[in-house]
């Protein structure tokens, strides 16, 4: 079994963090992993992308061939769209409701919507509303990757959890626990 990942966004959104804790999820689950990434200039509100490719058997390839990619989880609506000629035919793209705008000719989201809407498999939550109504406004790459769990074929909701906890313990077990409830918040958006 294998699932191909691509994660995107803008710099400054926590994309990094959120392939620290699936990364963390698989190897804690003795999964072959492959990542590939591209920092966006390592500047706030450039491009930020990683490929994720994690599986049982062994992975020849860091990076994801178009059309072989089964899901996109996205911080910004437009960079998910990006990346739609990566997606498998049955793949599932989870994305952030709210643009970051930060370029001057940024597309009507009623036409960023309508693309989206004509890829199929779409889960859209304004993940930076429900971070702030569980008091963890700066967790919406957790809200996000909650929604994504409920997706994830090889990693439990649990096993993500066990990674928030590992990768934010050094911050101290308040930060743990704020992320941990954006996560649940965004596993419980996307099961509805």
């Amino acid at each position: 079994m294998k699932q191909d990942i691509i994660l995107c966004g803008v710099g400054g959104q926590g994309i990094l963090s959120i392939a620290t804790i699936i990364g963390w999820a698989a190897l804690d689950q003795n999964l072959q992993l492959k990542q590939a990434e591209v920092h966006g200039m390592s500047q706030r509100g450039g491009d930020v992308q990683s490929n994720l490719r994690v599986s049982d058997t062994t992975i020849n390839s860091d990076l994801i061939p178009k059309g072989a990619c089964d899901l996109i989880i996205s911080l910004e609506p437009m960079e998910a769209l990006r990346y739609v000629p990566y997606l498998a035919p049955n793949g599932w793209i989870i994305t952030n409701t709210q643009p970051f705008v930060n370029i001057p000719n940024y597309p009507e989201m009623d036409a960023v919507n309508a693309d989206l809407d004509r890829v199929g498999n779409v889960i859209r939550l304004d993940v930076d509303a429900l971070a702030k109504e569980v008091n963890s406004p700066r967790s919406a790459n957790m809200v996000l990757l909650g929604a994504a769990a409920s997706v994830l074929q090889m990693l439990t909701p649990e096993l993500l959890e066990d990674g928030i906890s590992h990768v934010f313990a050094r911050k101290g077990q308040a930060i743990v626990d704020t992320n941990i409830a954006a996560f649940r918040a965004g596993l419980a958006a996307a099961r509805k």
